[in-house]
């Protein structure tokens, strides 16, 4: 294996290559367009140094051509690149660039103006200088430094879902890894064109979408946000052969398609089915949801798992059986165990365990956190804290064991499983269930949801429909109707916050 890494991993970009990389607005930019591009801002980024030496750069910017010569330019300097959550508010912001110890943070002509001004005042108070990406296009090109593979590049912090965010360290050799794996199992091609939508501080967007993309030389069409109107004219117009989006843009897609008349209805469907592959990831898919997008589009979604910290390490196979409601069989390099709770692997089917994982997709570390990163790890293995049921192979998440592990009444119960068969009932929209504290059962089975228009529900009624879909011991003992349920970037529910209910 190469020791030393320059732009690499991203071979297309190491070539004279005049293939459309992306496709920024109005704006394409090719291959060759985009190396001189990062060449001009590492340099820029350089300055009078030979090398960044793992300076932890911060950026904060949509989708667009700035968003990648800023990452890339980053890595090719030998920084560490943190791409900032654009939603965010702005102490999570500053707890971000505290935490990392940033140094200097990279805005783009894209970036949204009403979040600058706050920006610029708390990196004045903080001491970091706020630069543009235009400022930092260098007209001489310098000597890049020669990077050894296992330097830190990136760091992307935690959802904070049960706790503080971590920033999770990730090195060239990681990353590489985790392109790789992904390039193989999904048959990553040079014609591939896919639409980036995906917010670009997680790793779905980031290594999943642009970063395959730009290694095997494909094109990707890049939106600041998710613009039904022209996502589906895109498709439609047979733009795209590769669609990957959380499960959330997918249920907002149908009910689009929905509304439209048949002949433009059946026209982006066509659009759907004529692609190689569709996604869907970053939280559990229904299978409402993916018997739902078959019988309008015929495609069969692929579903995987993954998360922050190892990429992507589970999925359905390209080519052979994709199951609903399973997220598939470990990817090519990933090694994949069930525990149980007394730390032994679990050989066969049918018995839940966490999910430990091991390669080279793995993590280096929590950014200056020691002892989370020390309890992450069980010789060897990284600890994820899902848990899942192998059948015949192939992985079923139940949950995370910290919220979506229910034990009642002596039974271990899986939230996904419950919330699965509740959106299958008529007048149920969107729901989520949590253990809520009991004196009688230990947590007692809550079922929050929300319901489509103009329809009521009644915990009798729900339990009574309940009675001959799942076992008693699974049937919710409390209902809470709500508008909306509170969900963070990529779609997923914060449960969290519905304990404080």
């Amino acid at each position: 294996m190469d020791t030393t890494t320059n732009l690499r991993p991203f071979p297309a970009i190491n070539y004279s290559n005049n293939k459309v990389a992306l496709n920024d607005g109005a704006a394409q930019w090719t291959y060759t367009e985009l190396r001189q591009r990062i060449d001009r801002f590492a340099s820029g980024l350089l300055g009078k140094q030979t090398d960044l030496k793992e300076e932890r750069i911060a950026f904060f910017m949509p989708a667009s051509v700035d968003y990648a010569t800023t990452l890339l330019g980053i890595w090719r300097a030998g920084g560490i690149a943190v791409p900032l959550n654009i939603a965010a508010a702005m102490p999570e912001i500053e707890y971000a660039l505290s935490c990392a110890k940033v140094t200097r943070i990279v805005v783009g002509i894209s970036s949204p103006a009403e979040s600058l001004t706050p920006l610029y005042s708390l990196c004045r108070g903080l001491g970091i200088t706020v630069v543009n990406v235009s400022e930092l296009l260098s007209d001489k090109i310098l000597v890049m430094p020669e990077l050894n593979i296992g330097r830190r590049a990136m760091m992307l912090f935690t959802s904070g879902t049960t706790n503080k965010p971590k920033g999770v360290v990730t090195t060239h050799n990681n990353i590489r890894a985790q392109i790789t794996t992904l390039l193989e199992a999904w048959n990553w091609q040079e014609n591939d064109s896919i639409p980036l939508f995906l917010p670009l501080h997680h790793i779905h967007g980031i290594i999943n979408v642009l970063c395959c993309a730009l290694w095997i030389g494909a094109r990707v069409t890049l939106f600041p946000r998710f613009d039904m109107g022209q996502i589906l004219t895109g498709v439609e117009d047979r733009d795209y052969n590769v669609f990957m989006a959380v499960p959330t843009i997918y249920v907002k897609i149908i009910g689009e398609l929905e509304k439209l008349p048949e002949p433009r209805r059946k026209r982006i469907c066509a659009g759907f089915k004529d692609m190689r592959l569709n996604i869907s990831g970053s939280a559990a898919c229904p299978v409402k949801l993916y018997n739902q997008w078959k019988e309008l589009t015929g495609q069969t979604l692929l579903e995987r798992y993954g998360m922050t910290e190892i990429g992507m390490g589970i999925s359905n196979p390209y080519l052979g059986e994709r199951r609903a409601g399973s997220v598939g069989v470990p990817l090519p390099g990933v090694e994949v165990a069930l525990f149980d709770d007394a730390g032994n692997i679990i050989e066969g089917d049918d018995s839940p365990g966490e999910i430990r994982v091991r390669g080279e997709n793995v993590f280096l570390e929590y950014w200056d956190n020691v002892q989370a990163t020390e309890d992450s790890f069980i010789d060897g293995w990284f600890c994820t804290g899902d848990v899942a049921l192998r059948e015949s192979g192939y992985y079923r998440i139940m949950g995370r064991s910290s919220v979506d592990i229910i034990k009642s009444g002596g039974y271990k119960l899986s939230a996904l499983e419950i919330e699965g068969t509740l959106l299958t009932h008529d007048s149920v929209a969107e729901c989520a269930v949590i253990g809520v504290e009991d004196e009688t059962w230990g947590e007692a089975v809550t079922a929050f949801v929300v319901l489509k228009p103009e329809h009521s529900l009644e915990h009798a009624a729900l339990k009574k429909w309940c009675e001959t879909r799942m076992s008693p011991y699974k049937i919710p003992k409390h209902l809470r109707v709500l508008e909306s349920l509170p969900r963070n970037a990529m779609g997923k529910v914060m449960k969290p916050e519905l304990k404080k209910l």
